[in-house]
This record gives C-alpha cells, sequence and structure tokens, in this order.
C-alpha cells in the first residue's frame, strides 16, 4: 500500500500494517518519523538493527522477533540501511507478523526497486515516500515554529529558507538558533542575517567548541587567530548559551537512555554535523558546571552592557579561557 508522506506527518496511527517502509532521499523528514515512532510508543521497547546485521544473522534476528515472553515490554522494530538484499528475509518472516510492527529505512529507491515494488503492491505491507522538500513545506515547517513570533515578514522567511537550502534537518538547526537568540519574540532582520550568516559565525563557532571541549592548546591559537567583532559580542554569547542549554537537555535525556540516543532525541535536533561534537562535549559538563558558567555569561552580558568604555574582547576572551579550564575541571 502506498501512502502520501504528508498524510502521514498528520496521522501517523493511519498505518495500519506490520510492515512499514519509509524510502526517500528527506533524511529530516525520516528522522522526523523515527521520532514519531519513538513517541507514539512510549511504553515499547525500541530496537534498532542495520540490514547487514540481520543478513549475516539471521536466525539471531527470528530469534529476537518470535520469542516473545508474556513478561516482557513491548518492542518496536527499526531496520536501517535497508535495501533490496533483504526482501527475502522480509517474506519469510510477514506471515507470522502477529502485533510486531517492523519499520524498514531506505534511501532512494527507483521504480525497479524489488523492495519498493513489494511494499507499494502489498495488502500487508506500507510504502511511504520521503522525498526531497521544497520551499511550500519548508515554509509550513517555518511558519509551524515561529508563530507566536512577530516580525515573520515574507523577507525574513525568504532568509530562512534560502539559510536552510531546502534541508530538513538544517532548517531545524536554524529554527532552534532563531528561538534562543530572539528571547522577546521579535524578529529583526539585520540581527536575523548576521544570525544565520554561516560564514560570519564559522571561526568563532569553531574557537567556541574547542573551549567548551577544554582543548587548551587549540582554544589558545584559536583565541589569537580568531576575528571577534565587537559590535556581534551578545550574538555570540547567545551563541555559547545555545550550546550550554543543548548540552543540558541532552544531560537531563541521558537519565533514561544512553548518549547517542539523547542526542538523537533532543528537540529541535542537533544538526547532523555538530552531533559529534556535541557527544565529545556532553562527557565533558555535568548540570552544576553548567550553571557556574551560565551565571559567567550573563554577567559578562551585563557588564558589556552597562559600561560603554570597558574592553568588550577581553571580557569576552576571558570567559572563553574560563570555559575551556572548566571543562577539565573535576
Amino acid at each position: 500500500m502506498i501512502f502520501k508522506s504528508y498524510l502521514i506527518e498528520q496521522n501517523f496511527q493511519s498505518i495500519n500494517t506490520n510492515l512499514i517502509l519509509f524510502f526517500g532521499e528527506n533524511i529530516g523528514l525520516k528522522n522526523e518519523f523515527k521520532k514519531k515512532i519513538k513517541s507514539n510508543n512510549l511504553q515499547a521497547e525500541t530496537i534498532t538493527f542495520f540490514q547487514d546485521d540481520i543478513i549475516r544473522n539471521e536466525d539471531n534476528f527470528f530469534s529476537e522477533l518470535f520469542n516473545i515472553s508474556l513478561f516482557e515490554k513491548k518492542k518496536i522494530y527499526i531496520i536501517d540501511n535497508a535495501t533490496d538484499k533483504i526482501l527475502n528475509i522480509l517474506q519469510k518472516i510477514e506471515p507470522k507478523l502477529e502485533n510486531q510492527k517492523i519499520f524498514l529505512f531506505s534511501d532512494l529507491l527507483d521504480k525497479k526497486s524489488m523492495l519498493r515494488n513489494y511494499f507499494e503492491k502489498s495488502k500487508n505491507a506500507s510504502a511511504i515516500a520521503c522525498y526531497a522538500d521544497n520551499e511550500i513545506t519548508i515554509k509550513k515547517i517555518i511558519l509551524k515554529n515561529l508563530k507566536e513570533f512577530r516580525g515573520l515578514s515574507s523577507q525574513n522567511i525568504n532568509i530562512i529558507i534560502d539559510n536552510s537550502n531546502l534541508e530538513r534537518d538544517k532548517l531545524y538547526n536554524e529554527l532552534d538558533k532563531i528561538i534562543t537568540f530572539f528571547t522577546n519574540k521579535e524578529i529583526v532582520t539585520e540581527t536575523l542575517e548576521v544570525l544565520l550568516n554561516a560564514k560570519t559565525n564559522d571561526n568563532f563557532n569553531l574557537l567556541k567548541d574547542e573551549a567548551i571541549n577544554g582543548n587548551k592548546n587549540k582554544t589558545n591559537k584559536l583565541l589569537s587567530e580568531t576575528i571577534i567583532e565587537p559590535e556581534k559580542n551578545i550574538l555570540y554569547l547567545n551563541i555559547i548559551n545555545q550550546r550550554f542549554n543543548k548540552i543540558s537537555d541532552v544531560l537531563k535525556l541521558v537519565q533514561s537512555t544512553n548518549l547517542e540516543n539523547a542526542i538523537n532525541m533532543t528537540k529541535p535536533p542537533i544538526f547532523w554535523k555538530d552531533k559529534a561534537t556535541v557527544i565529545e562535549q556532553t562527557k565533558k559538563w555535568n548540570k552544576n558546571k553548567i550553571k557556574n558558567i551560565l551565571n559567567k555569561t550573563y554577567s559578562v552580558e551585563l557588564e558589556i552592557k552597562s559600561n560603554s568604555v570597558i574592553n568588550k574582547n577581553i571580557l569576552l576572551k576571558k570567559l572563553l579561557v574560563d570555559i575551556c579550564t572548566m571543562a577539565n575541571a573535576s
């Protein structure tokens, strides 16, 4: 059976088969569906397999599926990187499935794909194509997430769309920046352009990441090499606060799951290229250390705003040194 992705976004429960295939190039949309699977099955245990592992050991997979104890939690199964190679295994297990739900995730499958054809034509399986977003879908996401913000003009929407490059994962990363920075819920065009200007912020982001990681040598080197523009000091502080707030969110989730799952569960999502960095940074920080640093950033912000003659760059650089030092503190 074929389902339209936008209809499944609106009503995920409308899928009533045991085998469900999500395929296509839209990584952000597929990640959203993975989150929906977990949020709709909070009382269940989610088990993820990779196709190659299943092919190497079919017996282990069959045992996991069908050796069910009455005292076990309900289980939901996700199979990543699915291709035509797994079709014969699925055909073996389909007649035996009762309450087991198996969700498969694939890259783009052409119309000749045996896996795609099987799911699209079977009455007992569902196929959902996750094609690339367009300006209309990206705009809907922006309007939904920023509906409480003033200043969301057509110009500002277009700035966000252009900067996202029509990639849903990148869009959520940019929306996270906007929500964190514009705390008064009013978007100012000039500030938005600076905030989303990746080329302007890349060097400072590198410096910020090395400081939070506690890399003294790299932090010292970057402090001398990075151009810090005085008029952007409040923006830099917000970039630092945003990362610490994200680490704090991850630490809360880690209490009930492992670190990698916690990274994937954070909302808004962490942009894929930042995930490895955030994992390493989370290992360096705890609740008390983050609280101390956020107090320091608040004090620096007050000093910058209230003292017009103070050297703002020195304040910011000292803060980064303090961050680097505290990252290595026990």
